[in-house]
């Protein structure tokens, strides 16, 4: 299972961050046991003092593809959940300023948590999904699909062009304005259309 990460699709994240809004989809992967699934807590790291959160809407491939035409990629997928890109930013910051690439910022272990996932078919528009996440049971993001950059199937599109997508291959397809830092003690909790998914603690 691959874990391949969408950057700066979102507009407003992008600025926060001041960063350049991306003319193509960027991407990055997580590793296998970036996951943490069922709930379970995510334990604080001692390699970092500045861990961020960003929410993503995440689908899950259902087929083998390459070089898939962006007419058909919504047949690759038919499941989606939603999940955590967790960002040392000290470490990320670190590297950029070094030249560096920045995995051990975004790939470590439990830097992914990760929801169940339902049928697409349960929500009306993909392409108007509303999503969030709470902190400490205050909203911290509120994103909507209608503002990525670049839609579920441009990316699939745009990453099998450069990598085979096989079947249960997660796509974590970008975060919204809104991201920050999480504490041990936060609780955080991340819906979809106003259904919690995903809820659970640092520790």
């Amino acid at each position: 299972m691959k874990i391949i990460c969408i950057g700066r699709n979102y507009i407003e994240h992008a600025k926060e961050l001041s960063n350049p809004v991306p003319k193509e989809p960027m991407f990055f992967m997580k590793p296998e046991t970036a996951v943490i699934r069922n709930n379970k807590p995510f334990f604080y790291p001692d390699f970092s003092k500045n861990i961020h959160y960003e929410t993503e809407i995440v689908l899950k491939i259902n087929r083998l593809g390459k070089n898939i035409e962006e007419r058909f990629a919504h047949r690759y997928y038919d499941e989606i959940g939603i999940g955590i890109d967790f960002t040392a930013r000290d470490l990320q910051d670190k590297c950029k300023a070094a030249g560096k690439p920045w995995e051990i910022a975004k790939a470590f272990d439990g830097a992914a948590p990760l929801s169940e996932f339902v049928a697409k078919s349960n929500f009306k528009n993909l392409n108007d999904l509303n999503f969030s996440l709470d902190l400490n049971g205050k909203t911290v993001q509120n994103g909507s699909t209608k503002d990525m950059i670049f839609n579920f199937d441009v990316l699939i599109a745009y990453v099998s062009r450069f990598v085979t997508l096989k079947i249960g291959d997660l796509i974590f397809t970008g975060t919204p304005a809104g991201v920050g830092q999480v504490q041990i003690g936060d609780r955080l909790t991340a819906k979809i259309e106003g259904e919690t998914f995903l809820d659970f603690m640092v520790k």
